[in-house]
């Protein structure tokens, strides 16, 4: 699961958060929420992310820096912080078509 808050009065800025589910993890799941949060419109629309991922999750943060421009990781406790810049739709990854909705698993 993952909270996406696009940030008011920030130039373009969305939030969001990497829940981690409990137990584990089929191979490819967590970066296929990291694909379904940056393919909904309203990260899209914004040009900067700001993630919050749990620590350790390597694959979510390998993802992000794969979808993600610029990106920038430090620790936060028991998270990762991850900054980035969001490229435009038609930079993100060839061939992909954008998924529809406005939530992510």
């Amino acid at each position: 699961m993952a909270e996406v808050t696009p940030l008011e009065g920030s130039a373009g800025t969305v939030r969001t958060s990497l829940l981690p589910s409990s137990g584990p993890t089929p191979p490819g799941s967590r970066a296929s929420l990291v694909d379904a949060v940056m393919d909904l419109p309203e990260v899209q629309a914004r040009s900067r992310l700001e993630a919050t991922v749990p620590f350790g999750d390597a694959e979510s943060l390998e993802r992000l820096r794969e979808r993600a421009d610029e990106t920038v990781t430090r620790p936060a406790g028991s998270t990762a912080l991850v900054d980035g810049d969001i490229p435009p739709a038609s930079a993100a990854e060839p061939g992909r078509q954008p998924e529809g909705g406005t939530s992510a698993p």
